[in-house]
């Protein structure tokens, strides 16, 4: 399956959160902390993080395979260290060779606790956020880490960063070290709420460093960083290694306790999926997340699984399980009209899909924020209703009913009733049939490729192309290489391809990454069908501007029936879990965090299970 997933995925213990609530609010002097609305957790000078072992021990090596992307990485291979610009294909992991000024914790929707930052005071207005910095941080080199270097950063990568990051940041006005540790970003009127969250996430450069070098360039040099991990031996598109820093100057505090533990995190590459199950099950590597039902069902009957040096675990995931399918790319006059594009979305059978491929795994995804409270049911509340009858004449009505779900099939894999629906569609949509082909109003025969990057999805596509055919659509399958597809992408030259967005508990300003207009025509962006609809961008402004949880859940519901009215997409499936396989070398904390793995960030290296199947 193609996954590709975004990034930013991140109850509130009572009384830690009463005592700490407001610690952001406007005016606030030093505070330790920022969350959405402004509720934290954790209290000033808390030891750790609940979900870490702060005695886990620190050694051995974590080897995976890359499971989600961000920036300009590919899955499938690598060609340069610089995963924050547009050009080439990043690598895996280089995000842990650099600090930010605040860190996620992991147990709480949106809350951001300090790292370069020791405290962060925001002005009356909030357009004014005052970071100070730890006068102890320091880069690799043993250089310091100094406001001016954070300053640097965040104006280079609004300028030339990918533009994932440059569109969401562009309400930053400006960062200005006003001294080594003191660093002030101001903010334009009218940003989004989450903006400064997103600032305070970034990654720190050395200026020193990036003098006289090209940022937009693709390099195979190792950039100087601050994290807890620098990079190791690699080969170029087979694996790269990130080495854990020994002398890392955060790793004492709160933020950092129990966590970075392995010696070695290293990842691997294969161009194809079935090699790299092989390779995982020769020892190769000794973390997988398996995505395929039908691999977790019928896959794992091999002499490591049986011995029990390999074991397998499902965790429940409670983060929204994101918007994974066929994207449509509404920029082709073929895909325009979302009658011609909900005909299509009803040639795909999940019933019969799940049954037969699945092994019954999945569940039908329906809502952009499937598995979550923010996903809207039935009709739309007072609440919701407020936001959308202003923009009531230029939405269907089918906004202000039932929100929409896909149907449900006679699981048969061609049922009559919707194929019929969809010529119907096509029909009023101004096509004609001529014997078995659909022709456009123009007279142009309807015929789709769906464009992926592995052939792990053939299976289902085939059923799919299949009953397209029986409404006389010609669809076929093109599997390309890593590059290309990933050149195709970024020029939008596709008519469906797959994949999955997460938008995290708390969305944000990336959403417009995803699903605004003015992603809509800029190369690279996640903005994959195209979706330039001036409703859709005025509900993902009340998104970003929600000022409590409730309003932002309204918000998202609201934005929900918007998408999913526009049929932007054949929704595919979900499982609210993670499968994972692990050869038993590693140990967890008893308790993980709520919203994410925390892999490999608060597993650790077991020796003694190590020793106990050979793998010292």
């Amino acid at each position: 399956m193609s996954f590709c997933p975004t990034r930013r995925c991140v109850l509130i213990g009572a009384a830690a959160a009463l005592a700490s609530r407001n610690a952001l609010a406007q005016g606030t002097k030093g505070a330790h902390g920022l969350s959405s609305f402004g509720e934290l957790k954790y209290p000033a000078g808390f030891p750790h993080f609940d979900y870490v072992n702060p005695m886990a021990p620190r050694s051995g090596r974590f080897s995976a395979q890359i499971a989600s992307t961000f920036g300009n990485q590919s899955a499938d291979t690598f060609n340069t260290l610089n995963v924050y610009v547009l050009r080439g294909d990043g690598a895996a992991g280089m995000e842990l060779t650099y600090d930010s000024l605040m860190v996620r914790a992991l147990d709480e929707p949106d809350a951001l606790y300090g790292l370069v930052a020791r405290e962060v005071e925001a002005a009356p207005g909030g357009l004014v956020y005052t970071f100070r910095l730890r006068p102890q941080a320091r880069f690799h080199d043993g250089t310091k880490l100094t406001a001016r270097d954070a300053a640097f950063t965040f104006a280079l990568l609004k300028e030339k960063g990918h533009p994932e990051i440059s569109e969401v940041i562009r309400d930053m006005v400006s960062a200005v070290a006003e001294d080594d540790e003191t660093l002030v970003v101001t903010f334009a009127q009218g940003r989004s709420r989450d903006l400064p969250l997103t600032v305070a996430q970034l990654p720190i450069f050395s200026a020193a460093y990036w003098k006289g070098r090209d940022f937009e360039a693709s390099t195979l040099e190792p950039p100087l960083g601050s994290g807890p991990y620098r990079v190791g031996r690699m080969d170029v598109g087979r694996f790269i290694e990130l080495e854990r820093v020994p002398d890392y100057w955060a790793a004492e505090l709160p933020v950092a306790i129990g966590q970075n533990n392995f010696e070695t995190v290293r990842y691997e590459y294969f161009r194809d999926r079935q090699v790299a199950f092989e390779a995982f099950k020769s020892g190769a590597f000794t973390f997988r997340e398996e995505f395929t039902a039908r691999v977790w069902a019928t896959g794992y009957d091999f002499p490591a699984v049986n011995e029990g040096r390999v074991v397998r675990v499902t965790i429940p995931d409670a983060t929204p399980s994101g918007t994974q399918g066929w994207w449509i790319n509404t920029r082709r006059e073929a895909f325009r009209d979302p009658r011609v594009r909900e005909a299509i979305g009803l040639c795909f059978d999940f019933e019969w899909t799940n049954a037969n491929i699945m092994f019954g795994a999945y569940t039908r995804t329906a809502s952009f924020f499937e598995n979550s409270e923010l996903k809207a049911t039935g009709r739309p509340s007072a609440e919701e209703l407020a936001l959308l009858e202003p923009l009531r004449d230029t939405l269907p009505a089918e906004v202000f009913g039932e929100a929409w779900t896909p149907p449900v099939s006679d699981g048969s894999g061609r049922d009559r009733a919707l194929l019929s629906r969809a010529v119907t569609l096509l029909k009023e949509a101004g096509c004609t049939r001529e014997g078995s082909v659909m022709k456009l109003p123009g007279g142009k025969p309807l015929a789709i490729e769906f464009l992926d990057v592995n052939p792990a999805l053939e299976p289902h596509t085939q059923a799919f192309i299949r009953n397209l055919a029986l409404v006389g659509i010609a669809a076929t399958t093109r599997t390309v290489d890593p590059s290309q597809y990933q050149s195709r992408l970024k020029d939008f030259d596709f008519d469906l391809s797959s994949r999955r967005y997460s938008s995290g508990v708390t969305p944000g300003p990336e959403m417009s990454q995803t699903y605004g207009s003015r992603s809509a025509s800029m190369s690279g962006s996640n903005n994959l069908s195209g979706i330039a609809n001036p409703a859709v961008d005025a509900l993902l402004a009340k998104v970003g501007a929600a000022t409590s949880r409730a309003d932002l859940i309204t918000a998202c519901r609201a934005l929900d029936r918007v998408l999913r009215a526009g049929r932007y997409w054949v929704p595919m499936w979900y499982s609210g879990s993670h499968r994972l396989a692990t050869w038993d070398i590693y140990g967890r904390p008893e308790t993980g965090p709520r919203y994410g793995l925390g892999v490999p960030a608060v597993w650790w290296h077991d020796a003694a299970k190590a020793r106990k199947i050979g793998r010292n």
